[in-house]
């Protein structure tokens, strides 16, 4: 039995190219995050597949039963793969993943997904705050361009930002070739 567990974090269609909130470098993250799946599919760690859906007709993206709120085909779950619906940023937050990975037995967690600016950086801290021993593939995580009091920041920037501040203290960061040769 593995103590290890893939958390695959909002990898869905509006986050693509032609969604309602597209990410820098979506598809290359996405193109990792799906090696990194299948990976952990024949190492037989234990996946789950986190869903965001902001529960608004009105939200600016992941609109309950929309199609921008479905998971990307290139990382769909398969059977008896967990799935996690969320409505908040921190995929602990009001959902089962704690209990989930607890009923498991599962202390390491490896993330991967979006955004690293809000879901991966709340995950990953919320996941060291309660114990777990957090990985995450940087390069299976993509970001947006943000602002702040008038100063535009560029998403490469935003990403590099936010996983400069995960790195050692919430989570080992490395990139997926490196993480693949290990393990």
């Amino acid at each position: 039995m593995t103590d290890t567990a893939l958390v695959l974090v909002d990898i869905q269609k509006d986050y693509f190219d032609g969604g309602r909130w597209t990410l820098h470098k979506m598809d290359q993250a996405s193109d990792n995050a799906a090696s990194i799946l299948a990976h952990a599919r024949k190492t037989g760690d234990m996946i789950i597949h986190v869903r965001h859906e902001i529960p608004s007709e009105t939200a600016p993206f992941f609109r309950p039963g929309s199609e921008g709120a479905e998971i990307h085909p290139k990382v769909a779950p398969i059977e008896g793969e967990e799935m996690i619906l969320k409505h908040k940023p921190n995929s602990f937050l009001n959902t089962g993943l704690h209990d989930t990975l607890s009923s498991h037995g599962i202390s390491n967690l490896v993330l991967v997904g979006a955004m690293s600016q809000m879901c991966i950086d709340a995950t990953a801290r919320a996941a060291a705050d309660l114990g777990y021993k957090v990985t995450v593939i940087h390069d299976a995580c993509a970001a947006r361009d943000a602002q702040f009091d008038g100063v535009p920041v560029p998403a490469a920037q935003v990403h590099a930002a936010f996983m400069s501040g995960l790195s050692g203290t919430y989570a080992t960061v490395v990139d997926c070739a490196g993480y693949l040769e290990a393990g």
